[in-house]
């Protein structure tokens, strides 16, 4: 699927999920703008690995408002346009109710929710007739036993589906489409940090296929979110590996 003539602006896009999105989407064709917020040199191997051509590496962080504009504007400064964003940067903290502090829940909601819907909100003053907005979601939300550290991450991925729900009927007058990819476990460094291959071994077998997800995988689901063939799929959330939902 050619995304050929299409800019992508991708937050948290040079490690893990966002990497594998920003790799296959420029696969792809399309021309890519890295977010990062403090690992410049992971961006700009990627720019490298991509061409400096079709690929800019943006410094921003995404849960303030004033870097989300920077963002957006050196998106449309080099490109003149954006046509699918995608607000991947997140945070997961392990934290249940007795741990939880009113600075913890800032720094989720802020990022995951806030900073994700004002992207979208400054992004789509230059998102033509055609556009993609690709939030991300979890497995998660679709789990009916989750353990208690995930109590704020789970809030705030609960908040995207609604958003992706509410904004696709907002957007869709457009002739933007808003969907939403919900990974299961997916081997990202992040992902494998503080984790023991007895825990690794348990999480495998949630999915039916016996393992982890890996970030390509992802990627692959979004790229056809961002493509011609997605053009009837809005206000969904779409399971993205073999992460078994109870």
């Amino acid at each position: 699927m050619s995304l050929s003539g299409k800019v992508a602006l991708i937050t948290g896009g040079s490690k893990g999920i966002g990497r594998a999105v920003a790799q296959r989407l420029a696969a792809d064709g399309a021309s890519v703008v890295i977010n990062f917020k403090s690992d410049s040199k992971a961006a700009d191997e990627l720019v490298a690995e991509i061409g400096a051509d079709r690929a800019l590496a943006v410094q921003a962080d995404v849960s303030k408002l004033d870097d989300i504009e920077k963002l957006v504007n050196a998106a449309v400064a080099r490109f003149g346009k954006i046509d699918i964003v995608m607000p991947n940067a997140g945070v997961m903290a392990m934290v249940p109710l007795a741990n939880l502090t009113e600075a913890e829940f800032d720094r989720h909601f802020n990022l995951n929710v806030k900073g994700a819907l004002f992207l979208v909100q400054k992004a789509v003053a230059h998102v033509p007739a055609g556009g993609r907005i690709i939030f991300v979601s979890t497995g998660l939300a679709r789990q009916s036993a989750v353990a208690p550290g995930y109590l704020v991450y789970a809030a705030t991925k609960g908040a995207i589906e609604q958003l992706v729900r509410v904004l696709s009927k907002d957007l869709g007058a457009k002739g933007i489409t808003v969907n939403a990819v919900a990974p299961g476990p997916t081997g990202t460094e992040l992902f494998y940090q503080g984790k023991s291959e007895q825990l690794l071994q348990t999480i495998r077998g949630w999915s039916p296929f016996n393992r982890i997800g890996e970030p390509a995988e992802i990627a692959g689901v979004v790229a056809f979110l961002a493509g011609e063939d997605s053009r009837w799929v809005s206000g969904q959330v779409i399971g993205a590996n073999g992460a078994m939902m109870v």
